[in-house]
C-alpha cells in the first residue's frame, strides 16, 4: 500500500549517499569469526552472561510499566545503583537506558548559559549531541593535544561561570588513550570539571575492569564518569557516576532520563551479572594478551598505535577500506570498513576489534591477511 511520497529532498540526500558509496545499510549475515563487535570479553557470544542471569530468580513482571519518576523504580534498581557506586568508588550512580541516553542526558542539562565546554575533536557522537543540545558555548581541541587545550584555556576560560572538559578514556574510532593525568593537572589548575566517558575502557583496564580512571587512580578528580555496558559487559544500558548531588540533579533535570521509560528488570539482572563476572573472569587477561598478540604480528604502516581491545588500519579512501573489508569476510573474518563521513577524508580505515574468545591462529590467519 502506497503512502505519501517520500520528500524529494531527502531522496536526493540517499541518492548521494549511494553514489559516494557510503550508504549505510542493516546486514544480519555476518562472517563467522568476529573481529568487529564490542563483545571483547564475550560474555554475550559465549553465553556467559545468560549462564549468570539464570542464577537469579527474576519476578513475574516483564516490563517496567512506566519511567522511574512514575512505576518504574525498583529495590533492585536502587540495589543495583548503589552496587555500582561501590564498585567504580563513587558515592553515587544513575543508570540510563543507553550510552546515548545517558551522554546526552548528561550534557545536555548540566552546562548552562553561563558556561564553556572545551571537548577533544573525536569524542563520540552522543557526546556532540549533548553538547548541542546545551546552552552553554563549546570549543574543540586537537586530538589528546594538551597544548592545544591549554591555548584554548587561556583564550576563553575568564568569563564562564564553570568550565567543562569532555573526553573519552579509550577513542572508540582510534582505541587510542586520553592523557588523562596530564588532563587532571589542567583540571586544578584552570578550575575544569572533568567528564570522562569510560565506555571502550571497562572490562578491560584498571582493577577487574574497573576502568581507566581506576587505573590511573584519577576518580575522585572527575565530576562524571560514564559506563557503557553494550561493549565488554555484553548487555545494554549505561550508568553515569559522580556525587550524590550530581545524581539528584540528573533525576531532576535530565531530560532522557525522566522521560523515557525504565530499563526491564531482565536488563538490571544482565547488568548486574556482567559486573559480578567481572569479579571473577579469567577473559581479562586473556583480552590483553590477545591485543598484544595481535599487535606483534601486525606491524605495518597505518597501523594505529593502542593498547586497546580496538585496532584500526588506515589506508585512506572508501574504495581502499571496503575492498580490504570485502576480502576479509570472503575468507570468513569479520572486520569493519569504517569510511567518511563517519572518520574525516583520508582517515578512511578497517576498524578491527580483538576479542578474548579469538585464537592465535584466528589473529595469525587475519594478520597475514592484512598484510
Amino acid at each position: 500500500m502506497s503512502g505519501p511520497a517520500f520528500p524529494q529532498n531527502l531522496a536526493l540526500l540517499l541518492q548521494q549517499r549511494t553514489e559516494k558509496g557510503v550508504l549505510r545499510q542493516l546486514k544480519s549475515a555476518l562472517p563467522p569469526t568476529d573481529f568487529s563487535s564490542n563483545d571483547y570479553l564475550g560474555f554475550s557470544r559465549q553465553g556467559l552472561l545468560s549462564a549468570q542471569i539464570s542464577r537469579f530468580e527474576p519476578s513475574a513482571v516483564a516490563g517496567s510499566t512506566g519511567s522511574r519518576l512514575i512505576s518504574g523504580n525498583s529495590a533492585l534498581y536502587e540495589e543495583l545503583e548503589n552496587e555500582i557506586a561501590l564498585f567504580h568508588h563513587a558515592p553515587a550512580a544513575l543508570l540510563y537506558n543507553s550510552g546515548y541516553d545517558a551522554n546526552i542526558g548528561l550534557l545536555s542539562c548540566v552546562a548552562q548559559k553561563n558556561d564553556l565546554i572545551l571537548s577533544d575533536e573525536l569524542i563520540h557522537a552522543s557526546l556532540i549531541d549533548g553538547i548541542r543540545l546545551s546552552r552553554a558555548t563549546n570549543y574543540k581541541f586537537r586530538h589528546n593535544d594538551v597544548a592545544s587545550l591549554r591555548e584554548l584555556l587561556v583564550r576563553h576560560r575568564d568569563g564562564y561561570e564553570n568550565c567543562y572538559l569532555v573526553v573519552e578514556s579509550v577513542y572508540s574510532m582510534d582505541g587510542d588513550m586520553a592523557p588523562l593525568q596530564e588532563l587532571v593537572a589542567l583540571c586544578r589548575e584552570f578550575s575544569l570539571q572533568l567528564i570522562v566517558d569510560e565506555a571502550h575502557a571497562i572490562g578491560l583496564f584498571g582493577k577487574q575492569g574497573g576502568g581507566l580512571c581506576e587505573e590511573l587512580r584519577i576518580e575522585k578528580e572527575c565530576f562524571a564518569r560514564v559506563y557503557t555496558y553494550g561493549k565488554a559487559m555484553g548487555c545494554h544500558g549505561a550508568a553515569i557516576v559522580g556525587t550524590e548531588a550530581l545524581k539528584q540533579y540528573l533525576v531532576n533535570f535530565s531530560r532522557s532520563f525522566i522521560y523515557t521509560t525504565a530499563l526491564p528488570e531482565h536488563s538490571l539482572l544482565a547488568i548486574k551479572g556482567a559486573y559480578q563476572l567481572l569479579l571473577t573472569t579469567p577473559a581479562i587477561g586473556q583480552l590483553k594478551e590477545n591485543i598484544a598478540y595481535f599487535r606483534s604480528r601486525v606491524a605495518m604502516p597505518g597501523l594505529i598505535n593502542s593498547e586497546s581491545a580496538i585496532q584500526c588500519l588506515v589506508l585512506g579512501g572508501n574504495a581502499a577500506v571496503q575492498a580490504l573489508e570485502q576480502r576479509c569476510a570472503e575468507r570468513g573474518y569479520f572486520v569493519k570498513a569504517i569510511k567518511s563521513p563517519t572518520v574525516k577524508a583520508g582517515q578512511e580505515r578497517v576498524r578491527i576489534c580483538v576479542h578474548a574468545f579469538n585464537t592465535r591462529e584466528e589473529i595469525a590467519a587475519l594478520a597475514q591477511l592484512l598484510a
